[in-house]
Formats: structure tokens, sequence, C-alpha cells
């Protein structure tokens, strides 16, 4: 081998490494995030009780984070195409890590949510860059793994989130109550930070973009008038305005679409690439994931309040109960991806939808039978269904949106996948009001609590067995196969260069 053949040998295991480092990082920073939303949740009734929130502020601790990060999204993802993926990333992470730390100390519920929503605003920034610097730093061959690593991440998050909530709403570490689930983000935060600068390489999209401010405005005003309304509207008897308000956010939408088509003739810079839609993979793909997040959302929250408030138990005891879940969610997700869709394609997330309908069904019937005297025990059969099923969809589905995708508009498409899934997330914590909470009467006593909590845990169960259904019709409009997959790529197919700016 000559010396300029070692070189070369040395360039590029040097940036193989490299690229492993940076998929560490932003994986970390996925992790983060993922934590937080689940570590929230298993520490609500704590928060309730120490800080005197309302249910309506409780709702907005959840729904407010959930509002700002779907709000965020997909202009956090063009700031990345624009500015550089690195650059947003770092951004993104630094102002969630100072957010937890004013979470952490926050000295009121208002602060508390308002907090939240900043976070959520950061989170938007970050988030978006994981998924972009993954599609522009491995090539199509290679990216099925990388996405199988993700669903085991989701799984991981999921599993460590309730724990992690519990063990340190439990410990009471120097007397801060639930605070240190917020403030345990700040070490993570600040290591991701340092090691982001040094390891991720810079990638912008290949032509120089602008930044649509009209489409951020409508798409922050469109979301807003539709997720506010829904968050509020039980606690406000369901005004009219609500309704119009509700139906008003179609029309900006409209308007929203129309605009995008003149700015993409116009200067070829739209918020919103609308080309993207007519790649039936990604097309197919967001409708998917809409309508998951709808499900993700009232489950989660309904579950959380049925185990602590419901039945009595204290967030420890939910959170390990949550265990055979989440186990379930990485050992199929990561199987998923690697031996089941090269094989199966789109069957696998078929199977997904069925599988988790299954799992919920058979909650439901567990809940029904056994009521206040059921035990942890006796939901892991059901639990580990469903975190089958769901390990099934959460990461070939993310392989098949961004299969077919151009890499300059990777930013795009990731901000618009996580867009629509938080937007879906955040209208199933909408629903809550009316799917949970509307099943449960303003003034019960003591003894009615578990009872009442039962009976809406299951009919919310209910709404989420007909959504899993409806999920798998949409899934029939997916592609059989991955582009990867359909192609044959294995791997010996070329990788194609990112656009790399360093």
């Amino acid at each position: 081998m000559t010396s300029t053949e070692q070189t070369l040998s040395a360039h590029r295991a040097s940036g193989d490494r490299r690229r492993w480092f940076a998929l560490a990082i932003v994986m970390t920073a996925a992790f983060m995030d993922l934590v937080d939303v689940t570590i929230v949740n298993i520490a609500i009734p704590s928060i309730e009780r120490d800080s005197g929130a309302t249910v309506s502020q409780i709702q907005w601790i959840t729904a407010g984070y959930a509002l700002a990060f779907a709000a965020g999204l997909i202009t956090g993802g063009r700031l990345g195409d624009i500015h550089g993926r690195k650059r947003l990333f770092l951004i993104g992470i630094g102002g969630f890590t100072l957010a937890s730390a004013l979470c952490g100390f926050a000295a009121n519920p208002e602060m508390l949510v308002a907090s939240r929503i900043l976070q959520g605003g950061m989170a938007a920034m970050m988030v978006p860059q994981v998924l972009s610097i993954v599609h522009a730093t491995f090539p199509a061959h290679e990216r099925g793994k990388v996405f199988g690593l993700f669903g085991a991440i989701v799984g991981l998050g999921a599993v460590s989130g309730p724990l992690l909530g519990a063990l340190l709403t439990e410990w009471n570490l120097f007397g801060l109550e639930w605070r240190p689930i917020f403030l345990i983000n700040l070490p993570v935060g600040v290591l991701a930070l340092l090691l982001g600068r040094r390891f991720i390489a810079e990638s912008k999209a290949p032509k120089a973009l602008k930044l649509d401010l009209v489409g951020v405005a409508l798409v922050s005003l469109g979301l807003l008038m539709l997720l506010y309304p829904l968050t509020r509207g039980r606690e406000l008897g369901w005004p009219l305005w609500g309704y119009l308000c509700m139906a008003g956010a179609l029309v900006v939408f409209a308007v929203l679409v129309s605009y995008e088509k003149r700015k993409a003739a116009r200067d070829g810079s739209p918020l919103v690439e609308l080309s993207l839609f007519r790649v039936k993979s990604f097309a197919a793909g967001i409708a998917v994931q809409t309508v998951f997040g709808v499900a993700l959302g009232i489950f989660f929250l309904v579950w959380t309040l049925y185990m602590q408030i419901g039945l009595g138990w204290s967030p420890l005891r939910a959170g390990l109960t949550g265990v055979p879940f989440s186990l379930a969610v990485s050992t199929a997700a990561g199987m998923s991806v690697q031996k089941l869709v090269p094989r199966f394609g789109r069957k696998v997330l078929q199977a997904g939808a069925l599988v988790m309908a299954a799992g919920v069904l058979l909650y439901l019937w567990e809940a029904h039978r056994f009521g206040l005297a059921i035990a942890s025990w006796q939901m892991a059969l059901p639990l580990l269904v469903m975190g089958a099923g769901m390990g099934l969809i959460v990461a070939p589905l993310t392989d098949a949106v961004l299969s077919e995708v151009p890499r300059e508009h990777a930013g795009s498409a990731s901000g618009l996948i996580n867009t629509v899934q938080q937007m879906g997330n955040a209208l199933g914590l909408g629903l809550v009001s009316v799917v949970f909470f509307g099943e449960i009467g303003d003034r019960l006593a003591a003894a009615q609590v578990g009872p009442a909590f039962v009976h809406a845990f299951q009919h919310a169960l209910w709404w989420v067995a007909g959504i899993m259904g409806a999920i798998f019709l949409l899934m029939s409009a997916l592609p059989k196969r991955p582009a990867q997959h359909a192609e044959g790529a294995g791997a010996e197919a070329p990788a194609r260069e990112p656009e790399l700016v360093h």
C-alpha cells in the first residue's frame, strides 16, 4: 500500500469514527428529549401536590411543551438546512439545557408552564437536526441499521423516563421533590454540547435558502388555533369561539398551502417543501405519523393518571409497571428494521398496528375484569404485546418516510415528520379532556375517585384501539418496501457523499 493510499485509508477510518461519535451524540439528545416527556408524566401527581397546580396548569405542563415543540419543528428543520444542522443542534441543546434549569427552579406553576413552553421551543431547534444529520451523514443502505438503533433508543427513553421520574420523585433529593426530574438534564446537556462541537460535521442544503417568515407565522398560527381550544375546551365549557377557532385553523392551513406554492415558484425556498408530498412514501408516512401521535398522546397521559390517581399507586410502582412495555419496544424496534422489514416490507408495520391494538384490547379486558384490584404483574402481558406492536411501527416508519426524500430537503422533511407526530401528540393530549376527563364527574367523594378513573381509562382505551385500526388502514398507502430495500441496496451500495461543510 502506498503512502497516499494509507493516508486516504486513515482519513476514511477517522471519518467513520467521527460519524459514529456524531450519531451517539445526536441520539443522546433524542434520548434526553424522550426522557423529558415520559419523566414528566410520572411526576404529574407530585407536581400537582407540591405546587398546587390546577388541572388546566397540569395539562399545560405537558401540552405546552408539545404545542411549542410542534409549532417550532418545521422552522427548526428549515433553519438547519439554511444555517447548518450542527449549528442549530448546538443552539437547541444549549437552550434546552437552560430551559431545563428554569423548569427545575420554577417558583410557581405559571413559571413552570412558561419554562416548559421554552423547553419545547428549544427542543424544536434540536430534534429535527437529529434525523437531518443522520440523513446527511449515512448512505441509504446504512440508514436501516441507524433507524433500528433509533427505535431502540425510543424504547430505552420510554423505560428510563418513568423509572428515573419515579426514583427521583421518591428519593426527594435535597428536599427538592419533583425538581430533579428536570435538573438531571443539565450534566447530560452540557456534555452533549461540548462533544457535539468537536465530533459533529456541519452540513447544509447545497443551495442558499432563505427563511420563509410568512410561512413560520402561518404554521404557528394554524397549530395554535387548532390545539389551544382542544386543550382548554373542557375547562371553559366548550365555548363557541373554540369551535370557530378550530375551523379557522383549517382555513389558515389552506392559505399556507397556497402561499407556499407561490413561494416555491418565486424563489425556491418555502418553509414547507410541498414537493415532498408528491413522494408517495413521504405523504403516506406523514398521515400515519400524525394519527399514531394522537394514540400515544392519549394513552401515556391517561395511563399515568389511571395508575397513580385511580389505583393509588406510588410513582415507583407505576414506573416499574411500565418496564415490560419499554423492553418490548426496544427489542421489537431493533428486530423490525434489521431483520423483518427487508424481508416482509410494509406488512411489518401493518402487523405492528394490529398487535398494538390487540394489546390495548387485552388491557381493556383486564382493567374491566380486575377493576381496582388489578396487580402490576397482570398488566405485564398486555403491555408486552402493546410494546412489541409499537416497536414494529416506530423504527421502520421513520425509515419508510425518509427513504425517498432528496438530501437537500432532509431538514424540511425531518421537521415535518417530527411536527406531525407532535401535532398528533398535542391533539391526543387535548382529546384527553374529552375521552378521559369528560367521563369523570366534577365533584367526587374520595371513594368515587378510583372507580371513576378506572371507568375513564377503559373509555380512553376504546379510543386508542379504534385509532390503531385507522392506522392499519392508512398503512396500506405506504410503499410495499422502503426505497433502499426495494432497490436491493446492500453493503456494497455506493455511498453518496453528504453535503458537508467543514
